[in-house]
């Protein structure tokens, strides 16, 4: 840090250097880019990029490509080079004319060979290597089952941040109506004709008003924080749902058959316990190949200096090919073992697949009545919306007319603020089941997002903070 000049008091230099401080940051602050407004589409392309389950996945995706090329190494020629170097001592006692005779020697000794080894009959690495092809499925299988995944994570907290949205703006609509109502209620008392017992019904309904707008922002907090740990950045709002789009063009659920031959096809769960079957069946092959010979074409040449005390200080060079013939006739019974164990993971894959396909069926078909019945629910909800609200302004006119209580009046409100309240989370629930019944087949992409998104509002108007 440069030293305050001579002429410039203390003070007057801390002064000066806080300001250029606060002068930084606020042009650090100013150069940041500032949290942008998301969609699906937009929300989907930062959570593919950041998602730490997705990214998980895709290394074990990479990782699993190698199993083929390590499987077929194994089928290759393989080519080793071994050089080595010794210090020797040589000490000999012998007896020359009757005489003991001790002689001691020093020199080095080295060997340096170079084996070609190429299989020729190997059934267990045969099956190594089509079991590295179900690894490989597998692997795959894993990565698609996760993007799905991801797809079904994303979308559902994304409708459960529209859905505390509304939410909260119901809760406010909610607290302005019993306040106004208990304003009347006070003139009324005031002016004589009304009662405390008005007061205290509209009292009570404000009351637990605040205590529902309370649960409601913490809903809410939860959720974005939900929806921002997903997509791996801050984000200024979402863009919510098109009523009307939703209306005119709804998700449409097509025939469960459809679904389930889809699902049959494309499933990532189903394609992952196929290939884990694929390779309890090459396992099984892997252990009964354990009973086979196996044919190796072997060529080395060796060289070797002074690799023998009779012959030190000389070099031989010694050149080999042949074939070499190997099979197991005894090895304690763990072939036999390995078989049995083989087997019974053979059983458990098939049982396992049968039973995630039973599964998978009855979870399509709840998700593709939840959205068929969803579309109903939601138009049936809409006009109770509406009966609902013309409720709500008949008890206001008769309240006014002397033909209600205040207790009618917030009846009828209440009633409302529930069907209203309904209604959000039809349609919510169905869109998370439509998304559902997509992934679930294994079907969802980058163009059934875009329809998706296509009935999201990128125009709203502004909504509760």
């Amino acid at each position: 840090m440069a030293r305050c000049p001579l002429s410039l008091s203390r003070k007057l230099c801390l002064l000066l250097a806080s300001s250029l401080f606060a002068l930084s940051a606020s042009a650090a602050d100013a150069d940041a880019p500032a949290p942008r407004r998301l969609d699906l589409d937009s929300a989907w392309r930062a959570a593919f990029a950041n998602d730490p389950i997705l990214r998980a996945a895709r290394a074990g995706a990479e990782a699993g490509q190698e199993a083929v090329p390590l499987a077929r190494a194994q089928l290759r020629p393989q080519i080793g080079v071994s050089v080595g170097r010794n210090f020797n001592e040589l000490e000999t006692d012998t007896t020359v004319l009757g005489r003991p005779v001790n002689t001691r020697q020093d020199y080095y000794s080295g060997t340096q060979a170079v084996t070609v080894r190429m299989p020729l009959l190997q059934p267990v690495q045969w099956a190594v290597l089509r079991q590295a092809g179900a690894q490989v499925v597998e692997a795959e299988a894993n990565l698609a089952n996760a993007r799905q995944q991801l797809a079904t994570r994303l979308a559902e907290a994304y409708f459960d941040l529209l859905l505390a949205d509304d939410q909260i703006a119901l809760v406010q609509a909610q607290t302005q109506a019993h306040a106004s109502q208990l304003e009347a209620a006070r003139k009324a008392l005031a002016a004589g004709s009304g009662i405390r017992t008005d007061i205290d019904e509209a009292q009570a309904r404000l009351d637990l008003d605040t205590a529902q707008a309370l649960e409601t922002r913490q809903q809410r907090e939860l959720a974005r924080r939900r929806l921002q740990h997903l997509v791996g950045e801050p984000f200024a709002g979402i863009t919510p749902l098109g009523v009307d789009r939703l209306r005119s063009h709804p998700p449409t659920a097509g025939e469960l058959d459809d679904w389930l031959a889809l699902a049959d096809e494309n499933s990532p769960e189903l394609q992952l316990l196929r290939a884990r079957h694929e390779g309890a069946v090459e396992e099984l092959a892997k252990g009964r190949a354990r009973h086979l010979p196996t044919v190796d074409a072997i060529a080395q040449v060796n060289r070797g200096v002074s690799d023998n005390i009779n012959r030190i200080n000389s070099t031989t060079t010694q050149s080999t090919i042949g074939i070499q013939f190997n099979m197991a006739l005894y090895s304690g019974g763990g072939v036999n073992a390995a078989i049995r164990q083989a087997r019974a993971e053979l059983v458990r894959a098939e049982e396992n697949l049968a039973a995630q396909r039973l599964d998978l069926n009855l979870r399509l078909h709840r998700e593709h009545r939840g959205v068929t019945e969803g579309l109903l629910r939601i138009k049936a909800l809409e006009q109770a919306v509406l009966s609902a609200e013309q409720l709500s302004l008949s008890s206001r006119r008769a309240y006014q007319a002397g033909a209600r209580t205040t207790l009618d009046v917030l009846n009828a409100e209440q009633q409302l603020a529930t069907a209203r309240r309904d209604l959000s989370q039809a349609r919510y629930a169905t869109l998370s089941a439509y998304v559902r019944l997509q992934t679930l087949s294994g079907v969802f992409d980058d163009r059934r997002l875009a329809d998706l998104n296509a009935l999201f509002d990128s125009n709203p108007t502004p909504g509760p903070k």
